[in-house]
C-alpha cells in the first residue's frame, strides 16, 4: 500500500484521487507515519421509485375497510 508525505501529497493531490478512484487505498503520512487514508465516497446506488415489480394501483390511497371513522 503506497504512503505518501504531505508535502508530496500536495504536488500530486490529482493523482492520489484517481488512483482512490480506481480502488487503490492511498495512504497520507506526516514524518513517515500514516496519518490518514484518500477513499471515495461511493454514490448511493437507490434512487427512488425505481423499484421493479411493484404496482400502484388506482385505489392504494382508498380507506381500508377494516377501519372504521373513530367517533370524536
Amino acid at each position: 500500500m503506497p504512503q505518501y508525505n504531505i508535502g508530496e501529497a500536495k504536488s500530486r493531490l490529482s493523482e492520489l484521487l484517481e488512483r482512490a478512484l480506481l480502488g487503490e487505498e492511498v495512504i497520507l503520512a506526516k514524518d513517515n507515519r500514516p496519518l490518514a487514508r484518500i477513499t471515495p465516497l461511493i454514490p448511493a446506488s437507490r434512487k427512488p421509485g425505481n423499484v421493479k415489480g411493484i404496482v400502484m394501483t388506482p385505489d392504494f390511497d382508498a380507506p381500508l375497510e377494516d377501519f372504521e371513522e373513530i367517533p370524536r
